[in-house]
C-alpha cells in the first residue's frame, strides 16, 4: 500500500483529490495539510511515500514548505501539484530535488502514474517537463532568469514580488534580517533588476504569481 499526505490550501481539492485517489487499490490518503505549518507537523506525526504538495498557499508559500519538508524528510517523496504550469517553476523545483511536477490540469490518472513511479523511487518526469529538460539541454543559459537563482533566492525574490518586507520574509523563513537582505541584493544582481517593483513586474510578467 503506497501512503500519501496531501497539502493543499484548499478544502475542496483535498476532498476531490482523496476521494479520487481512494479509487486506487493500492493507494491510501493518511493525512491532509492547508498550509506549510500544517505539512512540517503532518511530515512529524505521520509516516508517508508521497506528499502531493500545492505552491500556492497563504503566508508560508509552498516552495517554503518544500524546504521545511526536505529538512525533516529528506528521503519523502515529493509530488507538486500546481496550478502553475510546468514551465514556470517545473526546472528549477527539480534541481532543488523534487521527485515530480504535474500541473493540476493534467489527466487525473496521470497523478496516479506519478504516485506509484515516485513510491517505487524514481522521478516522474512528465512530457512537457522532457521538453523543457530537453530545450534546456539544447540551449543552457537561455531559460528564464529566475531558473539560474539557487533555491533560497528563489524563496526570497517570490516573497519580495508578493510584496512582503525584509522582516516579514526573515521571520517566515527563521532567519535574520541581515541574511535576507543579503540574499535580496544576490537576486537583484543576479536578475539585473533594481528594486522589488522591477521583481514584482517581472514575476507578474512570467506568471509566477497571481
Amino acid at each position: 500500500m503506497i501512503t500519501i499526505g496531501i497539502v493543499d490550501d484548499h478544502a475542496i481539492v483535498r476532498t476531490g483529490l482523496r476521494q479520487f485517489l481512494s479509487e486506487q487499490v493500492d493507494l491510501r490518503v493518511v493525512g491532509e495539510a492547508a498550509s506549510a505549518r500544517e505539512a512540517i507537523d503532518l511530515v512529524r506525526n505521520t509516516e508517508m511515500d508521497v506528499m502531493l504538495l500545492d505552491l500556492s498557499m497563504p503566508g508560508a508559500s509552498g516552495m517554503d514548505a518544500l524546504t521545511m519538508v526536505r529538512a525533516k524528510a529528506p528521503d519523502l517523496g515529493i509530488l507538486v501539484l500546481s496550478s502553475y504550469s510546468e514551465e514556470h517553476y517545473a526546472i528549477n523545483l527539480i534541481r532543488m530535488g523534487v521527485n515530480g511536477y504535474l500541473n493540476k490540469e493534467c489527466d487525473p490518472q496521470e497523478i496516479v502514474t506519478a504516485v506509484r513511479t515516485i513510491a517505487a523511487g524514481n522521478r516522474y518526469i512528465s512530457a512537457n517537463v522532457a521538453a523543457l529538460l530537453a530545450q534546456q539541454l539544447s540551449n543552457p543559459g537561455e531559460g528564464p532568469v529566475h531558473e539560474q537563482l539557487s533555491e533560497r533566492e528563489l524563496q526570497v525574490f517570490l516573497h519580495l514580488a508578493r510584496g512582503a518586507t525584509v522582516g516579514e520574509i526573515a521571520e517566515t523563513l527563521s532567519l535574520s534580517v541581515k541574511t535576507i537582505s543579503t540574499y535580496r541584493a544576490r537576486v537583484l544582481e543576479k536578475m539585473q533588476l533594481h528594486s522589488n517593483s522591477d521583481l514584482t513586474y517581472y514575476a507578474l510578467k512570467n506568471h509566477l504569481i497571481q
